[in-house]
Parts: structure tokens; sequence; C-alpha cells
């Protein structure tokens, strides 16, 4: 590993970032870490990354944001959304944004190094015939909607026809799992 490769790790969960960075220090890489968009944002004015991990739900909002910012910053940083909260909707909107990966925790260090040096798709992912939950059907369009709105909270509930209050609890909800 290049002495010089800086990763920036966006997660606000304070001990899984700080278990991350070791890790990665480990094999080489300078890390950074912000806690919210704001804070990665700061980080951009300072240097630019080379790789960067992103948590997509973030105590100020999005990962999803995050990726954007990254991608527009510097087309050739291998980002990599990282989530409890996988969906469809989300994963595809994470590549659009310019994300060279997706993972659902738990993922570690092995996993997103893997990630971050896949360049192509991968065809012989199995496709599984897991039935989806209403719930999960729900989150995912959700999160389909709030990007479409750019993370907009008051606009995605007007749109799938919710009070604000109860879209920003849903949010805060974790995803249920597909049983």
């Amino acid at each position: 590993m290049d002495p010089n490769t800086l990763l920036f790790l966006v997660e606000d969960d304070v001990s899984f970032a700080r278990a991350l960075r070791r890790s990665f220090e480990r094999r080489g890489y300078e890390v950074r870490i912000s806690p919210d968009f704001d804070g990665m944002r700061a980080l951009l004015t300072e240097a630019t990354p080379d790789f960067a991990v992103v948590d997509l739900k973030l105590a100020g909002g999005s990962g999803l944001e995050c990726v954007r910012a990254l991608h527009e910053h510097d087309p050739s940083i291998r980002i990599v959304v990282l989530t409890g909260f996988a969906s469809i909707a989300t994963a595809v909107e994470a590549i659009k944004l310019g994300a060279c990966h997706y993972l659902a925790k738990p993922a570690n260090t092995d996993d997103i190094e893997a990630a971050f040096g896949r360049v192509e798709g991968d065809v012989s992912t199995p496709v599984t015939a897991r039935p989806t939950s209403l719930k999960n059907l729900e989150w995912e369009r959700i999160h389909e909607t709030l990007a479409e709105t750019d993370f907009n909270i008051s606009e995605t509930a007007r749109r799938l026809g919710m009070h604000r209050r109860t879209l920003a609890r849903k949010l805060e909800k974790k995803r249920v799992p597909d049983a």
C-alpha cells in the first residue's frame, strides 16, 4: 500500500469508526474520520482522498449526499457505502451517485478493501427467491422517494401522503430483516 493512500471514513458510530480506522491504518492507509456531511466537506477542502467509506444512515442525514459530493469533487475516488439499512433503492442510488460498491453491515476491512478493488460486476452472484416483507417494501419506497427529492423530508412526506413527523419516526427505526 502506498504510504500516501488517503481514506475518508464518514461514520457517526464513534467506536465502529475507531475500530475501522485502526484496521485500515495497520494496512498502510492514512485515515481521516468525519461523523457527518459537513465534516466531510471540511475534510475535502484540505485533501482529496483516494478511497472513502460512507455510512448510509448518518445522524445528520443520508450518506448518499456524501457519496454525491465526493464523486462531484473527484470521480476517481473509490467510494464504498456501508450500511445496516440495506435496500435495493439505496443500493441503486448509491451506485448512480458514484459509489463503486455497496456493502451491508457487518462488513470488515477485508470486505471493504475487496470492494475497493472490484471494478466490474460479478455475473455469478446468486439470485435469491426470498420474498420481501411489507415493511421492507415500505422502507425501500421511502428511500427511493427520498433520493428523488434530494433528501428533502417535507417533500418526501408530501409525495408519500404522510405527515412529516411520521416519516421522521419511520426513518429513525431500524429496517426489519426479511425472514
